[in-house]
């Protein structure tokens, strides 16, 4: 087993619609930032690993077939990655896997999504116009969340504006809307109750790519290396008697091995900052508790209290996360990017100071894939 380190991260310049590139420009646009900051060329990359939304997203089948070239995967081995939602940081872990199993040196991973060029709706609904859509079927878990938990309405207000105002310290971030409101999000239209328009995330273009390398590797990096410490992926079916979807089992199990592998035992405490795959508000809190992060009925206590605002002590989406940017195939990746640029110390205006081990977390389909990590500042022992 080789140990694994993140010694370039690239995103593209996130926005609703990204009308002066291609979908291949987009991807290179964010691999040409990952091998500069790695000090390497596409050359000396061994294999590249891909992940997207399901190709109805966008209405081109297959796209890693024409893409080949400008990923730089002509005669190379390339693998794509669909797990939904999640693929962005499933990519990621396939990626560093092809590191840790000694199979390749230096592994390129990408994933992206241009959602202006397809209709992300359109595809959710099966091919059909009128279907509910993300919000649509994840609103009654959110409502029952709310109901078991006694929190108030206002906490989903208040995970919008934190995370809109850290998305403003991030120059790659879609939304920026540093002078939000709790009234800016009361205010906003409901969309599917209980999620108001504020309180839900943007369509997005972009791509985020990351490049892998054993330890061999890291030495030679130019830059500080993240060192991945811990990744799984767990699955569970999106309907089943008895499943309880506040708390999927799989994001339970998930989040158990990946503190088992990193040798967390209280992750609140031991962990500096978290990247939440969090596209409408009300999935801040669920996931705390549904991470075993925070105790039953406690999650929207940590966000009430402030301990999940950026200067909190214990920072959630410190980049505005997906609530900010939703370029979908990509927002799996961008957790994990984002969690490797904070422990590399580079994440600029939106660094938590004192970052060593950060959990990166997404999750896709009916709340029913996950995939997540712990990257820290220092290789394992």
């Amino acid at each position: 087993m080789e140990r694994c380190a993140v010694v370039g991260v690239g995103q593209t310049n996130f926005k609703k619609k990204r009308e002066d590139v291609s979908i291949a420009g987009l991807l290179r646009e964010a691999i040409d930032r990952a091998l500069e900051d790695a000090d390497l060329s596409i050359k000396d990359i061994d294999a590249v690993v891909i992940g997207k939304a399901p190709d109805a997203f966008e209405g081109i089948v297959q796209p890693e077939i024409f893409l080949a070239d400008a990923i730089g995967a002509a005669n190379k081995p390339l693998l794509r990655v669909h797990t939904a939602g999640s693929v962005g940081g499933s990519t990621f872990v396939v990626g560093a896997h092809h590191v840790i199993t000694g199979i390749h040196e230096r592994v390129l991973a990408v994933a992206w999504e241009k959602q202006s060029e397809g209709n992300a709706q359109w595809g959710l609904a099966g091919g059909r116009s009128g279907g509910i859509g993300a919000g649509g079927a994840f609103a009654p878990w959110m409502r029952a969340y709310i109901e078991e938990s006694g929190a108030p309405e206002y906490i989903g207000w208040m995970v919008a504006v934190k995370d809109r105002r850290n998305a403003a310290k991030n120059p790659y971030a879609h939304l920026k809307m540093p002078d939000i409101t709790l009234e800016t999000v009361k205010e906003s239209p409901m969309l599917w109750d209980p999620i108001r328009f504020h309180e839900s995330c943007p369509s997005s273009d972009g791509a985020c790519a990351v490049v892998l390398t054993n330890e061999a590797g890291a030495k030679r990096a130019p830059r500080p290396a993240a060192w991945v410490h811990a990744l799984a992926v767990r699955t569970e079916l999106g309907q089943f008697p008895g499943r309880n979807p506040v708390r999927p089992q799989a994001g339970v199990d998930c989040a158990h091995d990946v503190y088992r592998q990193a040798g967390i035992t209280d992750p609140r405490a031991q962990i500096d900052m978290a990247e939440l795959y969090v596209p409408f508000s009300w999935y801040e809190p669920m996931w705390l508790e549904g991470h075993d992060i925070a105790g039953p009925g406690e999650g929207w206590k940590m966000v009430d209290s402030g301990e999940t605002d950026i200067d909190g002590s214990f920072p959630v989406n410190p980049s505005g996360g997906v609530l900010s940017t939703n370029a979908i195939g990509a927002s799996g990746m961008v957790r994990f990017a984002e969690c490797a640029l904070q422990v590399r110390g580079m994440a600029g205006e939106h660094q938590i100071d004192g970052a060593r081990t950060s959990l990166a977390q997404a999750y896709g389909g009916a709340a029913q894939y996950f995939a997540m990590g712990v990257l820290r500042s220092e290789p394992p022992q």
